[in-house]
């Protein structure tokens, strides 16, 4: 008979057989997600030379100076600070907006309100493709273009998505906390502002990660809105490691290039990661 293995609360558990294989499944797909990160970190560290022999070679000495030299091929630097720019003032606009949008959909009493909030949810079946020529129109109409403009102010008008989060939290926060702000005399926005944003650091972390990842590694916006090579994004500079006349196809530095880019958005996510899985498990269980 099998020997079957105890939870902590003294219940039987699974077999050790069970165990092993879920070990050896978990095992087989960490594998399969890792593979690609270490091929990726391994041709960073060849040279050009070695990127193209077949097989491929897995025991080199390593080119540290490889993210030295991507540095110097193109003003990285540059491009650093126009996403920076770009991704702070977008998480920024985009946790003001939303979090202050999803309170009135939580708190306020309106007629329609319901209807309204139901139309936003509507759009987020739109795909961004179909407003894309009318968005540019606009947006080169008001000489916005090859400007950072039209990829931050939208950030300003919130996300359906993201308000929908905020939504579902500000929720389960007790009415008795607004009641005993409003006695003293505080109103709408001082609520919102000393009361539901510090008790929202879950969401805030989560919508923090989304919005900063999915603006650091937006491609096509920088592409149609900046002309100007001095105006481009990290994501946009990666491309010119691809096979550009100034450049040349250089699949090394390509690699060392998107290990140094890959950097803040992991940074940012080891930082968030305890308060972004509870924001989560907290915006996808509360009503």
């Amino acid at each position: 008979m099998a020997h079957r293995i105890r939870s902590k609360e003294g219940g039987v558990g699974i077999s050790r057989t069970e165990a092993s294989v879920r070990v050896l499944l978990l095992s087989l797909g960490c594998f399969l997600v890792l593979m690609p990160v270490a091929w990726t970190v391994l041709t960073s560290l060849k040279t050009a030379q070695q990127t193209l022999e077949v097989p491929p070679v897995w025991f080199f000495d390593p080119q540290w100076s490889n993210y030295a030299e991507v540095l110097t091929l193109v003003p990285f630097q540059n491009y650093a600070l126009n996403t920076a720019i770009i991704v702070t003032s977008v998480v920024v606009g985009t946790l003001l907006s939303c979090s202050f949008s999803a309170y009135g959909f939580a708190r306020l009493r309106a007629p329609g309100r319901n209807a309204i909030f139901g139309v936003l949810m509507a759009t987020m079946m739109l795909p961004a493709t179909v407003t894309l020529v009318p968005t540019y129109i606009a947006f080169n109409k008001i000489g916005w273009i090859n400007t950072f403009l039209p990829l931050i102010v939208p950030a300003f008008f919130g996300s359906a998505f993201f308000i929908f989060m905020f939504r579902q939290f500000y929720l389960s926060l007790p009415r008795e906390l607004e009641e005993a702000a409003r006695i003293d005399g505080a109103g709408y926005f001082r609520i919102w502002w000393s009361i539901f944003l510090p008790l929202s650091m879950p969401v805030i972390a989560t919508v923090t990660v989304f919005t900063f990842v999915g603006t650091y590694n937006d491609f096509f916006g920088p592409l149609i809105y900046l002309t100007d090579e001095s105006k481009w994004t990290i994501s946009v500079a990666l491309s010119s490691f691809g096979g550009s006349p100034r450049i040349g196809p250089q699949l090394h530095m390509l690699t060392a290039a998107t290990m140094i880019a890959a950097a803040p958005s992991i940074i940012v996510f080891l930082l968030a990661q305890r308060y972004y899985v509870n924001g989560i498990s907290v915006s996808g269980i509360n009503k």
